[in-house]
């Protein structure tokens, strides 16, 4: 039975997680947790997950972008390694563009012609400098193709179309792609078509360049530590990019970058089945990422070629004439321009925020807004010491710009800020440096959160979240396997990408009243940090808890941990099993110091902690 001089505390402890000491040094703090975050101070799980579509992606997706009509239909658009999507009415379209058309006819002479064998599903193509690499993906119209018991049309319904990857390369003139079927006869030097081969597959993953040709040696010295001549470098200092992709809306058109490529244009009247998007033919020739500038309508590029010489800058801002996204030639009769920025090596992206155009190269923040001609643009450094991990670790909420650098979080509000971060330390301790390409920063204004998705050091892709509450000032994170993350704007909730499986999927993401992930449970967990008597000096004695939860549905496990010293052994009491009608729970235990831990593992199971309090009195020092 509980002592007569025990005392109830309440287990109110300082929102968000701390976690820039150790554990015993966070007293009266939540110190760890998963799938949890803070409303008016009060810890609660988030809600879970459903797929958008059934539907998935082909590769792993890297920008987001959700935006209405003018027959305000709720519009989509995701880009891959692979591909470029476009979701309407419940529907994904492919609708990456075509960068090379080539006419195939084996009746005219140095046409090509394609090449059966009975018994296989790889169809031979005979092409002079086709052009073509493993990996990339190839449409047939107006096809004919003898060899196959379908008959001689080459229906890409029948063959498992309407797109087919090469999968094989024969010297420069001959490559093979496959089809869903096997031949049935040997044809050679037959068939005809027009082929178009879509913008070519990119790697999912940075590289670090490694080698004979990458970083220093010291040409044959010896000394210790230096590389010699005839050995390949363990490290280097640049990196092969991934895959990575700019979208922006122009109006109720998509504006489409994949970083080094041109810029992509997508019409939302061209069909009423989505078709391609197409070439920006007269655009910079290479463009890293793209911003459109909402009220006087340039489109920005960040790292592009120079006007006139064509020689690519990473440090290069251009931007096209206003209300034209085809003209970017500077002109008396024209609003297009470039400036070079100069504190930095690269631009790593840019967002708008306020009127302003926002930038960042991987040292330095800096602002562009429009001021007319001649100059167009001014142009002002905000920092340095402060620049951008990835293309897409900057997003505004509410009008201010937020974004993580190579070691801190930043918002501009008047002025550079480093947001006070008590999960610092282990963010950057856990953060997979070579990945930062990936890292993907979102906003979720129904709970008034910026989060950041960043790859774990053990994770190729984004494995951690990292949420900011602006308008409590504290900070969560927890497991993820999303990719980007779009909020409520057009949607009813927040929309994601996310690999499951090794497969990519859009999803709703907090759903109202749902908590589980596809019809599956999702667990909750939370831990605070240790807590004691007497500076640690008394023993104390732990009999009882009276919890103080809302609930929908199922139940959640409570566990307390003593020690008796901060590296010491633990001792678990629990879990003990609290439901909605749980009046209390009693137990014995006796520690120096002391947490615990709450964790949900049922179907829908939603919790709220609302004043839990535990029986503790002093046990003496023995």
């Amino acid at each position: 039975m509980p002592s007569s001089s025990s005392k109830l505390i309440k287990l109110v402890f300082k929102p968000g997680f701390h976690r820039e000491s150790t554990e015993y040094a966070e007293e009266g703090k939540w110190y760890n947790g998963d799938k949890v975050r803070f409303r008016a101070g009060m810890p609660e799980n988030m809600r879970g997950y459903a797929k958008f579509l059934a539907a998935p992606l082909l590769g792993t997706a890297r920008d987001l972008l959700s935006w209405i009509n003018n027959d305000t239909e709720k519009l989509l658009s995701s880009g891959t390694e692979q591909r470029l999507y476009l979701t309407e009415n419940d529907y994904s379209y492919d609708i990456t563009p075509i960068i090379q058309t080539v006419s195939i006819d084996a009746g005219v002479s140095g046409a090509g012609n394609f090449n059966t064998s009975v018994g296989s599903s790889q169809i031979n193509v005979s092409l002079t400098n086709s052009g073509v690499s493993v990996g990339d993906w190839l449409t047939f119209s107006n096809a004919s193709l003898n060899g196959f018991t379908l008959g001689t049309n080459f229906a890409v319904s029948a063959f498992g179309g309407p797109t087919y990857r090469v999968t094989s390369i024969d010297g420069l003139n001959s490559f093979y792609f496959g089809v869903s079927v096997l031949a049935s006869s040997t044809v050679l030097n037959s068939g005809h078509a027009v082929m178009g081969r879509l913008l070519t597959t990119q790697q999912t993953n940075s590289i670090q360049g490694l080698g004979f040709g990458a970083s220093f040696y010291n040409a044959g010295v010896s000394t210790t530590g230096m590389r010699a001549w005839n050995v390949a470098a363990s490290s280097s200092g640049f990196t092969f990019q991934a895959n990575q992709w700019s979208l922006d809306n122009w109006g109720e058109d998509l504006l489409a970058v994949r970083r080094g490529s041109q810029l992509f244009y997508w019409d939302a009247d061209a069909s009423v089945t989505p078709e391609r998007a197409t070439i920006v033919s007269s655009s910079p020739s290479i463009i890293d990422a793209i911003v459109v500038s909402p009220n006087d309508r340039h489109v920005f590029a960040l790292g592009t070629t120079e006007f006139g010489t064509g020689n690519y800058n990473p440090l290069l801002v251009r931007w096209s004439d206003q209300e034209d996204y085809t003209n970017w030639v500077p002109a008396v009769s024209t609003t297009s321009g470039e400036l070079v920025l100069i504190d930095g090596t690269e631009i790593r992206g840019g967002i708008r925020a306020r009127n302003a155009i926002h930038v960042w190269t991987d040292r330095a923040a800096y602002a562009f807004q429009y001021v007319g001609p001649p100059f167009i643009f001014s142009q002002t450094q905000l920092g340095t010491n402060c620049g951008l991990v990835g293309p897409h670790a900057a997003v505004a909420a509410d009008g201010v710009p937020y974004w993580m650098s190579q070691n801190n979080f930043y918002r501009f509000s008047g002025r550079v800020e480093r947001l006070d971060c008590t999960i610092r330390r282990d963010v950057f301790d856990n953060f997979n440096l070579t990945q930062s390409d990936k890292v993907y920063a979102g906003t979720n204004s129904e709970f008034n959160e910026v989060i950041w998705l960043i790859p774990g050091s053990d994770s190729e892709e984004p494995s951690r979240y990292v949420i900011y509450n602006i308008l409590e000032d504290h900070w969560v994170f927890g497991d993820t396997f999303y990719t980007t993350f779009e909020d409520s704007v057009v949607f009813s909730n927040t929309i994601t990408t996310g690999i499951q499986t090794s497969t990519s999927y859009l999803f709703n993401n907090e759903p109202v009243s749902i908590y589980t992930g596809d019809g599956i449970a999702v667990s909750s967990f939370l831990q605070s940090a240790n807590f004691d008597i007497d500076e640690g000096g008394e023993i104390m004695f732990i009999d009882r808890v009276i919890p103080d939860f809302f609930l929908k549905n199922g139940t959640i496990s409570f566990s307390v941990i003593l020690k008796q010293f901060p590296n010491g052994d633990t001792i678990t009491k629990g879990p003990f099993i609290i439901g909605s009608e749980t009046d209390k729970v009693d137990f014995r235990g006796r520690g120096r110091q002391a947490s615990f831990s709450l964790e949900s593992t049922g179907v829908n199971t939603g919790w709220r902690m609302g004043a839990t309090r535990m029986s503790i009195q002093p046990d003496g020092k023995r």
